[in-house]
């Protein structure tokens, strides 16, 4: 049932990946926002600001914009605003940015935030003086520890470095879910069709989503509410001579017709890492192997 409060508890922050580290803060502003009867409001920022400030250094993303609203409203945030970063907002003054913002547009009545946030151009301001705005603007601050900020600001560097390296099951553990992509199936070449596993191509519309690492995992989706199994191959699969990165999932015992739609895949586990085969027959005989440490992982699971 949607609340007629009228004003905010608000925090802020990228929330890349929505962690376990960041689900802690959205638990305690939820918590909070029944107590003093304020909206729960989240204030993040898209795009990310190195994207902006320092795009010839790149950085992929855990969420796409899209999966970072999904997954904060499903936490118990009623209020999601996504600020657009740009140059321009990145000069606002800290007055300017707590009056306009905070204030003005969000009705701010209650912000928790980490100690070492910093504001306005430059990042010039701190806690410090969010604190003499709050007297102000008449607004309260309360300050995230320096444990709970490290485990924000630490963990989603983390779980990018684990999926880099393919550790999807490291990553699993500090997100407190199985790391997904979301992408249309798209038409291939076909070719695990004529190998015996055919497969649905994933195209995936965001550049800035993270991929992990080239190779071949355990996955699952969600297809018209059935949960499917299979085994996921992310790479240029070199023994075929493709160049061109693709992500190919077969699902286990499933033959339904699944161009254009568009899939969640959850990374359960990591088989391999890509490689060149001699011929295709060895590539079949490997996929064969697959299948059986896939099924045996699932398995496990039951």
């Amino acid at each position: 049932m949607k609340n007629t409060y009228s004003k905010s508890i608000t925090t802020i922050g990228t929330f890349d990946g929505v962690h376990l580290g960041h689900q802690k803060i959205l638990q305690r502003l939820v918590e909070k926002s029944k107590k003093l009867k304020l909206v729960p409001t989240v204030l993040t920022l898209f795009p990310h600001p190195r994207m902006v400030l320092h795009p010839n250094e790149p950085i992929k993303l855990l969420h796409t914009i899209d999966e970072r609203i999904s997954f904060l409203k499903r936490t118990g945030i009623n209020n999601v605003v996504v600020k657009e970063f740009t140059k321009d907002f990145s000069n606002l003054s800290p007055r300017d940015y707590v009056k306009n913002i905070l204030v003005d547009d969000l009705k701010t009545d209650y912000i928790i935030i980490g100690h070492d946030h910093h504001f306005g151009k430059n990042r010039s301001a701190n806690i410090t003086d969010l604190k003499v705005f709050a007297e102000d603007y008449n607004f309260t601050v309360e300050e995230i520890s320096a444990q709970d900020v490290d485990d924000v600001t630490i963990s989603s560097t983390k779980i990018r470095n684990a999926l880099n390296e393919g550790e999807v099951t490291l990553a699993n553990s500090f997100l407190g879910y199985d790391y997904f992509i979301t992408g249309k199936v798209v038409e291939g070449d076909k070719l695990g069709r004529k190998l015996g596993f055919p497969t649905a191509n994933i195209h995936i519309k965001e550049n800035y989503k993270l991929i992990p690492k080239d190779g071949v995992y355990v996955v699952k989706s969600t297809i018209d509410d059935a949960v499917i199994f299979g085994m996921m191959n992310i790479g240029s699969n070199p023994t075929v001579g493709k160049n061109k990165r693709s992500i190919e999932v077969h699902f286990f015992d499933f033959k339904n017709d699944l161009y254009s739609k568009t899939l969640k895949v959850e990374f359960l586990s990591r088989l391999r890492d890509e490689v060149k085969f001699e011929n295709v027959n060895a590539l079949r005989n490997q996929l064969e192997k697959d299948k059986t440490n896939a099924l045996n992982f699932i398995a496990a699971l039951k």
